[in-house]
């Protein structure tokens, strides 16, 4: 369990980075995070509709 939290902090925390490598402002990092939420949670969805 230890092992997959900080395998995602560590992800979370390269994500952040890229998003300010690419110097967005905080609006438009929202939006794509938000964006990338809702395709995640629609796929995730899916695959549970299905099993």
């Amino acid at each position: 369990m230890w092992v997959s939290l900080v395998s995602l902090l560590g992800f979370l925390i390269l994500a952040i980075a890229a998003l300010r490598a690419h110097r967005l402002d905080a609006r438009r990092a929202v939006v794509y995070v938000l964006a990338w939420g809702a395709i995640f949670l629609a796929v995730a969805a899916a695959f549970g509709a299905l099993a």
